[in-house]
């Protein structure tokens, strides 16, 4: 079974960004979003306003619990050759209480594409704001970048 990252949020997360499970970049590296093509970086650079992509990787986690935004993902361990969702098996959910616990104001949680996207229904009936991104995987070639960002901005939209 392969294992996924540790969570990345505080007290003060408003947001949480949710993946599915990280790909073998990420995994090999410790770091999300760790394939130089996926776009996630380029994506939050320009919905937060900041060089994240041009800073290492524990400045860019900063940035982002700055702007009160964590990440995870919905997949805690499975089974999978290569990197595709597609090829996902015995997948095992993380446990969200987490969320709750370490992030209190939590009231927005986003999902990086279908397959996270896949838990969407859970969060909402308990209350908090949902939004389905299109995924920045390089896989997900569907959609251009500017297309995506029209939805990514929607990740720092006022509270309802």
């Amino acid at each position: 079974m392969l294992v996924g990252l540790s969570p990345v949020l505080d007290q003060q997360t408003r947001i949480v960004i949710l993946g599915s499970f990280p790909g073998e970049a990420s995994l090999s590296a410790k770091r999300y979003y760790a394939h130089p093509r996926n776009q996630f970086w380029r994506l939050l650079s320009a919905v937060i306003g900041e060089p994240l992509s041009d800073m290492g990787y524990d400045e860019r986690l900063t940035r982002l619990l700055a702007h009160q935004i964590g990440l995870w993902d919905t997949i805690a361990a499975c089974k999978r050759e290569g990197s595709l969702d597609a090829a996902i098996r015995q997948a095992q959910a993380n446990e969200f209480g987490v969320l709750l616990r370490h992030s209190p104001h939590l009231f927005r949680v986003c999902f990086n594409g279908k397959t996270s996207g896949k838990s969407e229904q859970r969060f909402s009936a308990a209350g908090f704001e949902t939004l389905v991104l299109p995924s920045s995987s390089p896989a997900y070639a569907h959609m251009s970048f500017d297309d995506k960002l029209l939805v990514w901005n929607k990740i720092v939209e006022p509270k309802r």
